[in-house]
């Protein structure tokens, strides 16, 4: 027991060394085996007292770069990482005004940020890391998370700060006009599971934007006809959203 000890203490060490500084890493960066967890906390625990580790949260560890001034801390991206992914796979992402912000939507920052994920609610009150969990409309992957957001964006289209729905739209257009085939069909297959206000508007964006795929008509197909969606929206800022059952 004392030599496997010694041995897994010795792989932690060299694992860690590697690392370069600021970066967060647990227990699976470390490609530690469930059953040595409770071997490789007090490893890590020894690493922690010799100030080659910092803790950031249960499970959740960064080798500090260190100045004239003390020890960094990660950056914001760092520090949030762990959150977003669960045994090496992405299965959350950064959404609400925080988020749109980064896609030019918004000039306003927010205090809290929210994450998206299907299954699990992902709270966190840390320090500079404040977020609140919502629900994602479909499973995340490191594929889709880019797509997601966007239509999130068009779901909260109205509760954007600092920005019009028709200020809103011209900047997605321009997000759409930029993304290639094949995020179009990831686009348009997402928003199928998104609200009829979503499907009407990606539709109707992607057509003034000269789309001509076949996923219009299955955007088309999804929504009644006798359902009218309220935006306010003037012709001049999306010409086809009469197409669209879009006011």
């Amino acid at each position: 027991m004392y030599l496997c000890t010694m041995s897994l203490s010795a792989q932690i060490r060299n694992i860690i060394k590697q690392l370069p500084n600021g970066k967060t890493f647990g227990y699976d960066d470390l490609r530690i085996p469930k059953e040595s967890y409770t071997s490789a906390a007090k490893a890590l625990e020894r690493l922690q007292k010799e100030d080659l580790i910092k803790k950031v949260s249960k499970g959740v560890f960064y080798k500090p770069e260190k100045t004239v001034f003390g020890a960094l801390e990660p950056d914001y991206n760092e520090l949030l990482r762990p959150y977003l992914f669960e045994n090496g796979k992405r299965i959350a992402y950064e959404t609400g005004t925080t988020l749109y912000n980064r896609l030019g939507l918004t000039t306003q920052m927010a205090f809290r940020t929210k994450i998206a994920s299907r299954g699990k609610r992902i709270n966190i009150d840390r320090k500079v890391l404040k977020a609140d969990a919502v629900k994602s409309y479909a499973e995340v992957n490191d594929s889709n998370y880019g797509i997601l957001g966007i239509l999130d964006a068009f779901k909260d289209i109205k509760r954007i700060p600092d920005s019009s729905v028709g200020q809103a739209i011209v900047r997605l257009s321009i997000i759409l006009n930029e993304l290639n085939p094949k995020q179009i069909e990831s686009l348009v297959k997402y928003a199928l599971v998104y609200p009829p206000r979503v499907r009407a508007m990606v539709g109707a964006v992607l057509q003034n934007n000269g789309y001509q795929g076949k996923g219009l008509e299955s955007l088309k197909d999804s929504l009644n006809p006798l359902t009218i969606i309220q935006l306010d929206l003037k012709d001049s800022e999306l010409p086809t959203k009469n197409n669209w059952y879009i006011e």
